[in-house]
């Protein structure tokens, strides 16, 4: 049977009694020891806005819009490539798949030491992002299956190591800023540091990330069990390498896939902060080497927003959108804030800057929601598709708002944040009342599914006769439309 997915096999081997919650627990912290560390390929993300108050203005003769362009390409590659890549995602291991374009990343990095004009580094920065464009996908295909749908908005705190990346480059930018290698400026050996730890990262990821809970080395097969079956409450199911017309199409006609495409773009808008970070703390007439510490406190506000956001989104019972919301409101604040404060007040418009990092934590729950809100290997594989290549198109579009000619108080570019931010927030609750209309109409239908709920999948037995074992139907690789039971989280 080619309908069912890599888990349908191995729930029917074994009958596993439900997870208490203590079990879930120790299940998904083992599952984070070992997967977390890997997801500090974060780090080299964020050098471009490290490399900006290290020289590369200055050493590769980059006006501010030219650097601007830097950011822009990166994302316009990505989003050209998200369509092959996610391709490749669908026929080949995925964790393989990803270290190969982590590796290719480190060497590229590496490669940007070597340029001194816009050309050079405009090119080794399109190749960035043709590498990006499968390990976000990725994360979002391997992350979701191993944990039920009730810590769906939790996990999506694996985003925190972005934070913990900015912590650590604010430090080596420091440490950099005291080298005196003149024909090699800071900003080289940022990119050489970088470089050579996603390389590093690449071989431990080939050997120890897993592709699916069905195949984690660090889980013993009972876990292996344990895990999947957590999943039959989900009704998302796991993995199906077979591309399916039917799955694709409905994607296509589905009215959400296009408020989460509409929300990814317009709020990614806001993700130009990462470029431009550094150069906006400098210009309220803060030192470089104050600067690169400062950029520390950047990843602890992420950090720490991060850590609530998501805590009070999984706690708060169908709270997703509210939550995301308050965030918004923080955001807007300090949006309004760091316009209206005098321009001598540097250590308020430092604070009001701040406010506007609390943006990043809707984001990172609405990651979690596209997820848990999509079922079939083959639409969650399309849908991200879109809403990845959404993303891309707000990152693309956000660095060209920070023109030089509105230096060095930005008031546009800040105006436009503070715009995109609301309407992102009334984009969610959109789309929150239209599931909430498709959750009320499944209560009130009565069809019957009992095709489904007898699903049966051939095994060998012990004998070397072929057995059929019943499955549950969250292992058919059903969408949520064609899965009556599910019912859309809000």
């Amino acid at each position: 049977m080619t309908t069912v997915d890599t888990a349908a096999a191995l729930a029917a081997e074994a009958a596993v009694a439900p997870l208490d919650p203590a079990a879930a627990v120790r299940l998904r912290r083992k599952i984070d020891l070992h997967l977390m560390p890997l997801m500090m390929t974060f780090v080299d993300k964020t050098t471009l806005g490290q490399s900006a108050v290290l020289g590369i203005q200055k050493g590769a003769h980059l006006t501010q819009n030219q650097f601007n362009w830097l950011g822009t390409i990166f994302y316009l590659a990505y989003l050209v490539f998200q369509y092959p890549q996610n391709l490749a995602l669908q026929y080949f291991p995925v964790a393989k798949w990803m270290a190969l374009n982590i590796f290719l990343w480190s060497i590229i990095l590496l490669c940007h030491a070597a340029c001194h004009s816009f050309g050079a580094l405009f090119a080794v920065r399109l190749l960035l992002g043709v590498c990006e464009g499968a390990i976000t996908p990725g994360f979002l295909l391997v992350r979701p299956p191993d944990r039920g749908r009730a810590s769906h908005t939790h996990q999506r705190a694996t985003v925190l190591m972005n934070g913990f990346g900015i912590i650590f480059l604010g430090f080596i930018g420091f440490g950099l800023l005291h080298t005196k290698t003149h024909s090699f400026m800071p900003w080289q050996w940022l990119v050489v540091v970088t470089g050579l730890i996603s390389l590093v990262t690449s071989v431990i990821f080939w050997f120890f990330f897993p592709d699916s809970p069905t195949t984690a080395w660090f889980l013993t097969p009972q876990e292996r069990v344990m895990a999947v079956k957590r999943i039959e409450v989900n009704q998302t199911g796991v993995e199906n390498k077979h591309f399916k017309r039917e799955q694709f199409i409905e994607t296509l006609k589905d009215p959400k896939t296009y408020l989460f495409a509409f929300f990814s773009a317009l709020f990614n808008l806001v993700n130009s902060l990462t470029n431009q970070r550094q150069i906006i703390v400098s210009q309220f007439g803060f030192t470089p080497i104050q600067t690169t510490l400062i950029g520390c406190v950047d990843g602890v506000v992420e950090i720490v927003t991060i850590a609530v956001g998501t805590i009070i989104a999984s706690r708060w019972v169908n709270g997703r959108v509210w939550t995301c919301i308050m965030f918004f409101c923080v955001n807007i604040l300090g949006c309004i804030l760091v316009t209206a404060l005098p321009s001598h007040d540097k250590v308020g418009l430092l604070f009001a800057y701040w406010l506007t990092i609390f943006a990043f934590t809707p984001f990172t729950i609405f990651l979690s929601w596209v997820n848990v809100t999509t079922a079939g290997h083959t639409k969650k594989i399309t849908t991200n598709a879109i809403v990845i290549a959404a993303y891309g198109v707000g990152n693309a579009v956000g660095p060209q708002m920070w023109q030089a000619k509105y230096q060095p108080r930005n008031d546009v570019p800040w105006g436009i944040l503070g715009g995109a931010m609301c309407g992102s927030a009334l984009i969610l609750l959109t789309t929150r009342q239209y599931l909430a209309y498709q959750n009320k109409l499944r209560r009130m239908s009565q069809d019957s599914q009992d095709t489904f709920d007898n699903a049966y999948v051939s095994q060998v037995g012990a004998n070397g006769q072929i057995e059929e074992k019943r499955i549950d139907k969250s292992f058919l690789d059903l969408t949520d439309r064609q899965n009556r039971d599910f019912i859309y989280q809000l």
